[in-house]
């Protein structure tokens, strides 16, 4: 089953960072693309403790509600000193307003003096109406940082500085960001096996 020029895809995300790199990545091909967030779909809960369990839940989500090809993305930051957490749980570690100083500050805490390894991880799950579903994974290993650096980015970016750089992602700019980050990889990917 390909995506082709015109078809809808509906981003099962309300993170707006997420929906414009998501965008930007796909505007070659000329989907028509929106999100649940602007169709006033509300989020279902993450309930699986993997980041391919929950792309699906959100994907499927959408994909039953709209009628429409759902494309989901679950990512976040394994650090490897933490026994890979925040992992799927890296927008919670924000609190209920999702506020990444406060979830930056937490890592960082914890991690004291412990190496500062970490990776990024993205896997998006595509579901179509029917139910049929496909999954793609990318992810970019680097080191943390602290204190955080540059304005760019969202999430954990501004404390990530990706192998063979010594910019954090928000220290990049967005088309800089995408030469290494996670999601452009997971796309690669997508684009691949799905877009025409």
């Amino acid at each position: 089953m390909k995506l082709k020029v015109g078809d809808t895809l509906i981003l099962a995300t309300h993170n707006s960072g997420k929906l414009k790199e998501i965008q930007a990545l796909l505007s070659p091909y000329r989907l028509n693309i929106d999100s649940s967030g602007n169709l006033g779909i509300e989020e279902p809960e993450e309930t699986e403790n993997t980041f391919a369990g929950n792309a699906l839940l959100k994907a499927e989500y959408t994909a039953t509600r709209t009628g429409h090809v759902s494309l989901a993305d679950d990512s976040g930051l394994a650090v490897h000193s933490l026994d890979g957490l925040p992992g799927v749980y890296s927008a919670l570690w924000g609190g209920p307003d999702r506020d990444f100083s406060m979830a930056c500050d937490k890592v960082n805490r914890l991690l004291g003096g412990k190496p500062r390894d970490a990776t990024f991880v993205c896997v998006l799950a595509v579901v179509w109406p029917d139910g049929t579903s496909k999954i793609f994974k990318g992810q970019s290993n680097g080191q943390l940082v602290w204190p955080t650096r540059g304005e760019s980015g969202f999430g954990y970016d501004s404390m990530f500085v990706p192998k063979g750089d010594t910019r954090t992602y928000a220290q990049m700019t967005p088309i800089e960001k995408t030469q290494t980050s996670h999601r452009t990889r997971a796309f690669q990917l997508f684009k691949k096996s799905l877009l025409r």
